[in-house]
């Protein structure tokens, strides 16, 4: 077979006949109507997504030499040889390229296999076997979808835009699919101090990466520096992302940064991610909610003072991020506070990595312990009965609910 020649034609505006109006036909007059073309089907029997399609023009009758009368592209989906046939040939005359459905090989045009992704359209012939030319555009487009295959836009087409990504707990697998796709388009990647950085490695050759972590008492930028530089960034044409670990918007600063793009008119683009809140606890065996012991589960950072009173009053699990540093102000403060002294507490360091440490103890003795075990950030301190779970270790509470009805 004929290689062919590869082309995308824009047929928004032109006319297109399709004869035939079966589920073949149906397929690619919508895909048509999709494209923008002015789209006409003739046949005796139309398919009802067609008759349902208010931008499809149904002719119910037979094809008649004289149709292809101002059409741009023939498509023939009849699947009778002879009327295919005439078409073909009425198309030939009228030097209008004619695809035939149901023969590649008399075919003069054919219609791949196409996938899209973003803006990123892939087109697949193979030698007249369609479901060859399927399997091999899965196969791209899951690589592009899954971010493993470059798709960095080179030309800057105006405005740049910004992606708030939200890279997960810390564990590169966790990132989302769309945030890792979106990693892979950038064009510059502004990162924090703990999102997944091992993704950095992986950036295509003359992606910027700009350091934007926060640690305690070191600061590489301030938070005013960062909205800043991500509207200059985009303002100068490229495509930024913003990877942070765990949820832009838990404690992330991300609705800081949204709205500084928002005011300067720079497009911008939220990603959800695995906030440790919940996943570095459940990476530890610990589910901040548990039948019959936990309904309710309160995330505050305690990087700062907090309502201590309303918090040691909580009947379900507390969750508190940026604590490592002050796990005695936080014990003594719930305890003086009024929480039982004997409740548990779980602190968990690198969660979901390699050198992913928990740490056990009640409120009463935490500071000790932590102090004893030189506990560091970054780290998520657990307090309440759920606490005590160790996934399928066995003891503690996990026994004690073992006999719980399903």
């Amino acid at each position: 077979m004929n290689a062919g020649y590869p082309l995308l034609l824009d047929v928004s505006g032109r006319r297109v006949v399709v004869v035939g109006a079966g589920p073949v036909g149906a397929r690619r007059a919508i895909g048509l109507a999709d494209a923008g073309a002015d789209v006409v089907v003739i046949a005796p029997t139309i398919d009802e997504r067609i008759v349902a399609d208010g931008r499809i023009t149904a002719l119910r009758r037979e094809y008649q030499t004289g149709d292809l009368a101002g059409a741009w592209l023939v498509h023939t989906c009849t699947g009778i040889a002879a009327v295919d046939e005439t078409v073909a040939r009425d198309a030939d005359d009228a030097r209008v390229w004619c695809v035939r459905a149901s023969s590649g090989v008399k075919s003069k045009a054919w219609t791949p296999a196409v996938a899209r992704v973003d803006d990123v359209v892939v087109s697949v012939n193979a030698g007249g076997d369609p479901a060859r030319a399927r399997d091999v555009r899965d196969a791209i487009a899951l690589l592009l979808a899954n971010g493993d295959l470059p798709s960095r836009r080179r030309r800057r087409l105006g405005m740049g835009r910004v992606a708030l990504v939200g890279g997960g707990p810390g564990d590169p697998g966790l990132i989302t699919v769309r945030g890792r796709r979106l990693l892979a388009q950038a064009d510059v990647v502004v990162v924090d101090h703990l999102g997944p950085r091992a993704l950095l490695d992986e950036l295509p050759a003359g992606v910027e990466v700009i350091e934007a972590g926060k640690e305690r008492g070191n600061h590489t930028l301030r938070q005013e520096e960062i909205n800043e530089l991500l509207v200059s960034l985009a303002q100068q044409g490229k495509f930024v992302v913003r990877l942070k670990g765990g949820d832009p918007f838990v404690f992330g600063r991300g609705g800081e940064e949204m709205l500084a793009c928002a005011a300067a008119g720079v497009p911008c683009e939220v990603v959800p991610g695995v906030t440790s809140a919940i996943a570095v606890p459940a990476a530890a065996g610990i589910p901040v909610t548990h039948r019959a012991v936990s309904r309710q589960f309160t995330v505050a950072t305690a990087h700062d003072d907090l309502d201590w009173r309303a918090l040691a009053a909580n009947v379900g699990t507390l969750v508190l991020l940026m604590g490592a540093s002050r796990i005695q102000h936080i014990a003594g403060s719930l305890v003086a506070a009024g929480a039982d002294a004997d409740t548990p507490v779980a602190v968990v360091e690198n969660g979901t990595t390699a050198t992913q440490r928990t740490t056990r103890a009640t409120l009463r003795t935490i500071a000790d312990v932590a102090a004893r075990l030189d506990v560091r950030a970054p780290a998520v301190i657990v307090v309440g009965q759920v606490a005590t779970l160790e996934g399928a270790q066995p003891g503690g509470l996990a026994d004690a609910l073992s006999g719980l009805d399903a």
